[in-house]
């Protein structure tokens, strides 16, 4: 189930970082997030599943990757899955310039949601902060359950099926 999702760049003040959900996602990470953030998907029991974060660390560092799976139980699948030799195969599994076009569209997306007339250092790269291939299989399904057009997430989806795994999807 996806949740509404406001627009960061325009009012970067709507995050409030006492929220219930700075709380549970802090708890779902065993950390605090690094930066702002909005839920944008969840899980139907209204848990977080996919966090969205603002490219811009509060001190200015840039952050790369915009689209982050906390749900505990998807991270394990594919951490499981990424473990048994899962990037190299959806590398194989997908065609590169599917791949590369959805680096490129992600960049594009997470670059719009920085402030008007950004100067300094800006995030690179494409999912996951890498500019082609696979990196992590987390951030590609984190950005497809988001709505993304992701080959590899994609790929991950199917896997997870295939497992009988629940997608939270």
């Amino acid at each position: 189930m996806a949740a509404q999702r406001p627009d960061l760049a325009a009012d970067p003040e709507r995050y409030d970082q006492a929220s219930g959900d700075q709380v549970v996602v802090a708890e779902l990470l065993g950390r605090r997030p690094a930066g702002r953030f909005e839920v944008v998907v969840r899980d139907d029991g209204g848990q977080p599943v996919v966090i969205r974060n603002y490219p811009l660390l509060e001190d200015g560092r840039p952050m790369p990757t915009r689209y982050w799976l906390v749900s505990r139980d998807l991270r394990s699948r594919i951490g499981t899955l990424e473990s048994t030799g899962g990037v190299k195969a959806a590398e194989r599994a997908c065609d590169p310039r599917e791949v590369a076009a959805a680096h490129v569209r992600y960049a594009a997306e997470r670059d719009s949601a920085l402030p008007a007339g950004h100067v300094g250092p800006r995030p690179s790269g494409g999912v996951g902060g890498t500019r082609q291939g696979v990196k992590c299989l987390h951030a590609h399904y984190a950005w497809f359950l988001a709505g993304g057009d992701d080959p590899v997430g994609r790929w991950v989806h199917g896997r997870l099926a295939d497992s009988g795994a629940d997608t939270g999807g």
